[in-house]
C-alpha cells in the first residue's frame, strides 16, 4: 500500500503494475485495423481537473474519492507538463540535481520542503460491451499513486516507460472517477538526473483498452536472415490472457508491394505459443532500405468468433558482432548519428507525433543514419518512425545519476555514488531495464541496449547489461561510463567514449584492439560548432574500429515564453528564476528549438554522406560507401557554373557502382569556356519519390572549381575620387576583360597645418592627427564618415565555443595588443 513515506525508499518503485509488455495495438476486426481506430482502446487524453500543491504536506486528503467536490479545482491540459501550464517553473539543469543548495537531501531521501503534487482527476463512462479495463499511463514524471472510485490501485515510478494497471476490480456502472496523484520527486528521481529541463506531471498519452475473451498479452519477433541472407527465418512467441483453446491465423504480406507471402493457421492452447517458418528471397531491412512486411495475426476461438485483429511490423536483419566490428547483415556499419531529446519549444517532452515526425525527416534528408534516444525511453511512435523511414536505434535505459558522482567537472565517487555496487538500487533500475525491452522488443530499427547514461559504473550496471544479454541475443549492449570506472569492462560490447579527439580515438585503438570505438556523444553543437566535424568522418574511412558516432545534440532545448517586455522569446535555464541551472547550456543542437536549421546542418549532411564524388575538369569519381546500395539507384546531376551564374546543367541515370567500390563518369561533352571561374557541380539525386524527400533531392554531391589566369589591373595615370575607384574596382572584378575606369579631375590640396595634416580632393577631405598620426577625419560630399580614429583590433565577441574550451583566457593578450 502506497503511502507518502514510501516515496523515498528505492526498493518501492511499483506495486500492482501489470507486467511490461510489447506496444503491439489489438483492433476488433479487419475494417478497424484498416481505418486505424480500435474500438478496445479510448484515450482518456484532454480536460482534467488539477489541484497543485507547492509540497507533500499541502497535497490534499480524500480527492480520490467519487464525493469528493473538485468542481473549484482548475483544469489542466493532459498530455502537458504542469510547469507549461502555468504552475511552477521548469528549471534547467545538466549535471546538478534540482534541490541542490535547496535542502540536503540524501539518497533514499526526497526534498520536503519543495516537492510539488499534482493531484488529477478524471470522470468516465466505461464504453458499452466493455467488461474490464485497463489503464495504461504512458508517461508520467516521476512517481504516480492511482485510484479507482476511491479504491487504491497501485503506484509506479519508472517516468518514460508505461505503466499498466487493471481497473476491473473496482469499476461499477455509469460514471466512474480515476484519480492520480503526481510527485515531483521520488526515489526515482535519484536516477532521473539527466541533463535536460525538469518537468512534472503526465506527458504522454492516458489509454484506456479492454481485453477480449482471448487476447495477445505479450507478442514477441524474431526476424533473422539464413542462408547466406538469401532467406528469412521468422519466430513468434505469444502469451495469452487465457489457456482457452483458439485459432491464431497468421499473414505475411510485403509492406511495399501489399502481397502476401504467408498464411497459415494453428490451434493453440494454454497461456503461451508460437509459430515459426521460413521464408525464400527475403527483403532485408536497413536504413539504406527498410524493407517491412507486415503482419497480421488473428484470433478465433473453436466456434471461428473473432476476438482480436493484431498488425506487426517485421524487418528482417542481423545485427551482431563479427571478427570484433559490428556488422549488420553481415556488412561492418558506421553510424552517422545524432542523439535526440524529447523536446519542443512550445510543449516540453509533451511531444506532438507530427513534430516527430518531421524531426525524423530532417534526419534522412541530412544523410543521418542513426539516432540514440537520450536517455530514456521516446514515446513508442518515434521506434515504428524509425521502422519505417529507415534509422539505426540506441535504445537507453531511463537511468542517470551524473550529480552523484560528478562534482565542478571531476569524477569524484564516494559512497553516495549511484547505483554503483548498492544492493538496494540494484531491482529499480533492472526495472527499467526490462520495461524498456518489452515495450520496444519488436522494432527492427533498434540495434542496441543502453544501459542509461553517465551513471559511473559497478556491478549493478553490468548486471543490468547481463539482462540484456540474457534476454535478447540479437541486439548489442552499449554503455558508456566504463570509461570512467574499468572495474567492470564487460558491461559495454564497445568502447563508447564522449568528446575524445580524433588523436585521441587513434592513440586508444593503437592500445586497445579487443572492441570496436564508437562516440556515444561528440562534435558538441553548441554554438557556431562542427567544424571539425569531417576528421571524425573521415577517421571511419581510415581506422576499422572506429564505427562512427552520435552528435550532441539535434535541436536546441530552449522554451519560448513572454520575456520581460511582453514579447515572445526563447528561454533557457534561469529565465524562469529557477535556481539551481546551467544556463543556455541547453541550446547544443544542430536545429534551432524552433526546428528551423542552422547552418552547421550543411555540414553534417555532407559528412555524412554515403558517396564522395571527386570533380575534375574532365571526369567525376565517386566512392561508393554505402553498405547495400548500388549508385544506379539514383539521378547523376551535373551543374556548369561561370562567376557563379548556371550556364549549363544535365541529368541522367547514375552508373552502376556497387557498395564499397569506386567508378568514373567521363566529362567530355562538358562545354568548358575558359573565360572565368568555373565550377562542376555533381550531385548524386533521387530518382523516385520517398517518404522522405521527391524525386531530385541532392543526397550528395561534389564540386571542382578552376580559374582562367588573372587580367592585371592598369595602374591609373591619373589622380581619382577614392569613391569613383572603389567602385571601378568593383566592376573590374565583376568583368574581367573591361578596362579601368578614371575620371580625370584637379590635383589634390594639401593642407599642413600647425599640428594636423589635411587633405582635400574632388568630393572629399581627409584628416591626420599630426601627434599620433591617426585618420581623424573622413568627409565625403560634407558628410563626416569616422566618428574616432580607425584601430586595429585583434579580439572579437567570445562565443560558447571559446568559453568552453577557455580560449577567451588563453587569447586575452591580443585584446591588450588591440589597447
Amino acid at each position: 500500500m502506497f503511502t507518502v513515506d514510501r516515496l523515498a525508499d528505492p526498493a518501492f518503485f511499483e506495486e500492482n503494475r501489470l507486467p511490461a509488455h510489447s506496444d503491439h495495438v489489438s483492433f476488433a476486426d479487419a475494417m478497424e485495423m484498416a481505418e486505424g481506430v480500435s474500438s478496445l482502446r479510448r484515450s482518456l487524453d484532454g480536460i482534467w481537473s488539477f489541484h497543485y500543491a507547492r509540497n507533500l504536506a499541502a497535497r490534499p486528503q480524500g480527492f480520490e474519492q467519487p464525493d469528493y467536490d473538485v468542481s473549484g479545482w482548475e483544469t489542466i491540459r493532459v498530455p502537458a507538463h504542469w510547469q507549461m501550464e502555468g504552475h511552477g517553473v521548469p528549471q534547467y539543469t545538466n549535471l546538478t540535481y534540482p534541490w541542490d543548495g535547496h535542502e540536503v537531501v540524501h539518497p533514499g531521501e526526497v526534498p520536503q520542503r519543495d516537492n510539488p503534487v499534482g493531484s488529477y482527476v478524471k470522470d468516465f463512462i466505461l464504453p458499452q460491451g466493455w467488461d474490464n479495463a485497463i489503464l495504461s499511463l504512458q508517461g508520467v514524471e516521476s512517481a504516480v499513486a492511482v485510484y479507482m472510485n476511491g479504491q487504491y490501485v497501485g503506484y509506479s515510478e519508472d517516468s518514460f516507460t508505461p505503466s499498466d494497471f487493471d481497473l476491473t476490480p473496482y469499476l461499477k456502472a455509469g460514471v466512474n472517477r480515476l484519480a492520480l496523484q503526481v510527485f515531483r520527486f521520488s526515489s526515482g528521481s535519484w536516477i532521473e538526473d539527466q541533463d535536460f529541463w525538469r518537468f512534472s506531471g503526465i506527458f504522454r498519452e492516458v489509454i484506456l483498452y479492454t481485453k477480449p475473451a482471448i487476447h495477445l498479452d505479450d507478442l514477441r519477433v524474431t526476424a533473422a536472415p539464413i542462408h547466406g541472407y538469401q532467406d528469412g527465418k521468422l519466430h513468434l512467441d505469444m502469451k495469452w490472457n487465457s489457456g482457452e483453446a483458439h485459432k491464431v491465423q497468421i499473414e505475411l504480406f510485403d509492406a511495399e508491394t501489399g502481397e502476401c507471402c504467408l498464411k497459415e493457421e494453428q490451434q493453440a492452447e494454454g497461456l503461451t505459443s508460437s509459430f515459426e517458418a521460413e521464408l525464400t528471397g527475403v527483403k532485408l531491412w536497413s536504413a539504406e532500405a527498410p524493407n517491412l512486411y507486415r503482419a497480421v495475426i488473428s484470433v478465433e476461438d473453436e466456434a471461428g468468433h473473432l476476438f482480436e485483429v493484431i498488425p506487426q511490423n517485421i524487418g528482417f536483419r542481423e545485427f551482431r558482432m563479427d571478427d570484433g566490428l559490428m556488422k549488420l547483415n553481415g556488412k561492418r556499419i558506421v553510424f552517422k548519428g545524432t542523439n535526440r531529446h524529447e523536446f519542443d519549444c512550445y510543449s516540453g517532452r509533451a511531444a506532438d507525433p507530427a513534430e516527430i515526425e518531421k524531426d525524423i525527416i530532417i534526419m534522412k534528408q541530412h544523410n543521418i543514419n542513426a539516432l540514440r534516444c537520450s536517455h530514456y525511453p521516446n514515446s513508442s511512435y518515434i521506434y515504428e518512425l524509425c521502422d519505417r523511414y529507415g534509422l539505426y536505434v540506441i535504445d537507453e535505459t531511463n537511468l542517470e545519476t551524473h550529480g552523484s558522482w560528478m562534482r565542478n567537472g571531476k569524477c569524484d565517487i564516494v559512497e553516495e555514488t549511484l547505483p554503483n555496487d548498492h544492493e538496494e538500487w540494484q531491482d529499480i533500475i533492472l526495472d527499467r531495464a526490462k520495461s524498456m525491452l518489452e515495450r520496444d522488443k519488436n522494432h527492427a530499427a533498434i540495434l542496441i541496449w543502453s544501459c542509461g547514461n553517465e551513471s559511473c559504473g559497478g556491478k549493478d550496471l553490468y548486471v543490468m547489461s547481463e539482462y540484456f544479454r540474457q534476454a535478447d541475443p540479437t541486439r548489442l549492449v552499449h554503455y558508456e561510463n566504463i570509461f570512467w570506472d574499468r572495474r567492470y569492462n564487460g558491461t559495454s560490447d564497445m568502447e563508447s567514449q564522449m568528446y575524445p579527439t580524433v588523436a585521441d580515438i587513434k592513440k586508444f585503438l593503437a592500445e586497445h584492439r579487443d572492441k570496436p570505438f564508437i562516440c556515444c556523444e561528440y562534435t558538441h553543437a553548441m554554438g557556431n560548432s562542427i567544424g571539425g566535424m569531417h576528421k571524425y568522418t573521415d577517421l571511419t574511412d581510415e581506422e576499422p574500429l572506429y564505427q562512427g558516432g552520435f552528435i550532441w545534440d539535434f535541436v536546441d532545448q530552449a522554451i519560448w515564453h513572454k520575456d520581460r517586455y511582453g514579447k515572445d522569446a526563447l528561454a533557457y535555464g534561469g529565465d524562469f528564476g529557477d535556481r539551481p541551472n546551467d544556463g543556455n547550456f541547453s541550446g547544443d543542437g544542430i536545429l534551432f528549438a524552433d526546428r528551423k536549421l542552422t547552418t552547421k546542418m550543411q555540414d553534417v549532411k555532407f559528412n555524412y554522406q554515403n558517396f564522395d564524388l571527386d570533380v575534375t575538369a574532365e571526369q567525376v569519381t565517386i566512392h561508393n560507401k554505402s553498405l547495400f546500395t548500388d549508385t544506379a539507384s539514383y539521378e547523376l546531376h551535373l551543374e556548369l557554373m561561370l562567376d557563379g551564374k548556371t550556364i549549363w546543367e544535365t541529368t541522367a541515370d547514375a552508373p552502376h557502382i556497387l557498395p564499397g567500390e569506386s567508378g568514373t563518369v567521363s566529362l567530355e561533352d562538358l562545354p568548358l569556356t575558359n573565360a572565368g571561374e568555373e565550377t562542376v557541380t555533381a550531385s548524386l539525386c533521387l530518382k523516385e519519390d520517398t517518404l522522405w524527400a521527391k524525386r531530385g533531392f541532392e543526397i550528395a554531391f561534389g564540386q571542382g572549381t578552376w580559374h582562367v589566369d588573372e587580367v592585371e589591373v592598369p595602374e591609373p595615370q591619373e589622380a581619382v575620387c577614392a569613391t569613383d575607384f572603389v567602385k571601378s574596382a568593383r566592376r573590374f572584378h565583376y568583368t574581367p576583360n573591361m578596362e579601368l575606369e578614371t575620371k580625370p579631375e584637379k590635383p589634390l590640396h594639401i593642407v599642413h597645418g600647425d599640428i594636423d595634416l589635411g587633405v582635400r580632393g574632388t568630393g572629399f577631405e581627409i584628416m591626420f592627427s599630426g601627434a599620433s598620426g591617426n585618420l581623424t577625419s573622413y568627409k565625403c560630399n560634407g558628410v563626416e564618415l569616422i566618428e574616432e580614429a580607425p584601430k586595429p583590433s585583434f579580439w572579437r565577441a567570445p562565443v560558447d565555443n571559446d568559453y568552453g574550451s577557455r580560449r577567451d583566457f588563453m587569447t586575452a593578450q591580443w585584446k591588450l595588443a588591440s589597447l
